[in-house]
């Protein structure tokens, strides 16, 4: 059976300097911020005064304070208590001079915090963003489609072109068939009209015909004689 290999991840690195010199400024680099980090999180945190000094190895010097750097060794050299040779003035002005650095340092760290959140955020999204692409590719910019891709959109746009061009064609025949029903009813109408007025023109015809006058006898004094020879009695 071949043998797992042992992941890098869980296992224990052992604190020893770093041989390669590109190696050991990188992770200095990494340390130092996460050293004055700490010390930022500490000051905050329990208000203490703390200072750091930390040369690289290119003997470049980096310092974190607080409140100051210069005033914390100045009275570590000399030995001093903190508050044994000031006036209460100068008292106050520490003080206030302290609770703006804690303020200040608290931002800092909910700033950290805050950047921390949205640089995984940024992530997430641009994990999203990228998954969106490679399903719906065809919503992406032209120039970033190969060549495969750029077949396939165009095979689906003369795909959209023919089947817009049936919607169109069976609107317009729709239309035109019921242009044609609309003038059959109205030429129907219209030989409804002519047969109507036919029979009414024949009807006045034969009330013309029956409606002769009569032939009314000649005057004469003789009523009785005249009508009885041309038998109106």
């Amino acid at each position: 059976m071949s043998k797992k290999k042992s992941s890098l991840g869980r296992q224990k690195i052992p604190i020893e300097k770093i041989p390669k010199k590109s190696h050991l400024q990188v992770t200095f680099s990494k340390r130092r911020s996460g050293l004055f980090k700490k010390a930022s999180e500490l000051c905050t945190l329990c208000g203490v005064e703390i200072t750091i000094v930390v040369f690289s190895p290119a003997d470049k010097a980096f310092s974190f304070g607080h409140p100051e750097v210069e005033s914390i060794i100045d009275r570590y050299l000399v030995l001093n208590p903190p508050h044994e040779s000031i006036s209460s003035t100068q008292q106050l002005v520490e003080a206030h001079r302290n609770a703006n650095v804690r303020d200040l340092n608290m931002q800092l760290t909910q700033l950290l915090n805050h950047l921390e959140m949205e640089k995984k955020r940024g992530e997430e999204l641009d994990h999203v963003r990228k998954a969106r692409q490679r399903q719906f590719w065809w919503e992406s910019s032209t120039d970033d489609l190969g060549f495969h891709e750029l077949i396939q959109l165009k095979a689906s746009i003369e795909e959209l072109k023919k089947n817009l061009a049936k919607h169109v064609s069976k609107i317009i025949m729709m239309d035109q068939t019921n242009m044609d029903s609309r003038i059959i009813g109205v030429n129907s109408n219209n030989g409804l009209l002519n047969r109507y007025d036919h029979a009414f023109d024949s009807n006045k015809s034969d009330a013309a015909a029956f409606n002769v006058a009569p032939t009314l006898p000649p005057p004469n004094n003789n009523a009785y004689y005249m009508g009885f020879r041309h038998g109106y009695l």
